[in-house]
């Protein structure tokens, strides 16, 4: 059997690690990544980046917490190591408060992240209009860093980079035995996914380098990330908003809510606003399915849907989508084609 062609549609994080898996984990495959926008021109560039995420209602917990798992502890590895400030990745503690306690106090991910606890009164003190509130330490990616660094890694795995549109996935069939579409939205046009939708966010990136830990509202609408060389403030989740320039009236919104948490940010400067488009859907589709080409049959592994958890889970789906690809590498399907 000679190399297995694998193409991976999409260059954000999803695409990148899931390319970058294959290729280090599957050394008999030959991976291109195709895809009309890479970095700095991805969605995944302007991400918070992160590591938190909320609960798909269609995907079972311990599948969810095995993905973030897995990115938390890669991600944890790069930040341990020489590469974390070639990679853009370190740890960042902070808060997270309610304005009433949640259902669920300790969730699901509360042994993921480092030192989970509630907090104390005396911290509460800082945040009076919340009532509760969670301390961790998590990670975070600057993701303009970190995906320039997973290509470059990708390239070093003698992966290849093909710039262009794939508009049907037949255009595919004859030079590639496998395809692994990480295309995001794109599925609406590529797959027809109906589930699939944007969900649109909106933020602003501030110079207040004296603030060190971030601070998240328990709605997930309100948020102060602090970075590298800014300060990333949110939020907006608007679904089936298709709006990619910024709305004025959302940028004063949130820098209101996020200085009644931070007061010290009305000292801050703004540096740039930017808006992304998240591809949600019910339940991250990460499986298996044959697509028919003529009297071929080619495997098509299905991973996007992340909406806004793509930094939190990429490494996690990324090595499932692997797993995935080397099962189809032993399917009788493929062999029969190649």
């Amino acid at each position: 059997m000679g190399r297995v062609r694998v193409a991976v549609v999409g260059a954000g994080v999803v695409g990148l690690s899931t390319a970058l898996c294959i290729a280090e984990c599957i050394p008999k495959c030959s991976v291109t990544v195709l895809a009309d926008t890479f970095s700095p021109d991805t969605v995944s560039d302007g991400a918070a980046g992160f590591v938190y995420v909320n609960k798909f209602p269609d995907t079972p917990v311990d599948r969810q917490r095995r993905w973030l798992k897995d990115t938390f502890d890669h991600l944890f590895s790069i930040s341990n190591s020489s590469e974390a400030p070639d990679a853009g990745v370190y740890l960042i503690s902070g808060w997270q408060v309610f304005r009433e306690p949640p259902s669920e106090k300790r969730p699901y991910w509360a042994d993921v992240v480092l030192g989970f606890r509630f907090m104390s009164d005396a911290e509460l003190e800082k945040f009076p209009q919340h009532k509760f509130g969670q301390a961790f330490t998590t990670l975070k990616c600057e993701c303009p860093i970190y995906l320039p660094w997973l290509e470059k890694r990708f390239k070093n795995a003698d992966g290849q980079v093909q710039p262009g549109r794939v508009t049907d996935f037949g255009q595919l069939c004859v030079n590639y035995d496998i395809i692994v579409n990480c295309s995001g939205l794109g599925s609406l046009s590529l797959v027809g996914d109906t589930d699939l939708h944007p969900v649109r966010g909106q933020i602003l990136k501030v110079q207040a380098p004296w603030l060190k830990h971030f601070i998240r509202d328990g709605d997930g609408l309100t948020y102060i990330f602090p970075g590298i060389s800014s300060v990333t403030l949110g939020g907006t989740r608007q679904k089936d908003d298709w709006r990619l320039t910024a709305d004025p009236k959302d940028c004063s919104d949130m820098f209101e809510r996020c200085c009644a948490l931070e007061p010290s940010l009305k000292k801050s400067q703004v540096l740039t606003e930017w808006v992304g488009l998240r591809p949600s859907r019910g339940g991250l589709r990460l499986e298996k399915e044959m697509f028919q080409h003529g009297s071929r049959q080619v495997p098509i592994i299905h991973n996007y849907g992340h909406g806004g958890g793509g930094i939190s889970l990429h490494w996690g789906t990324a090595l499932e989508a692997t797993q995935l690809v080397k099962e189809c590498i032993g399917n009788r399907y493929l062999a029969s084609n190649l």
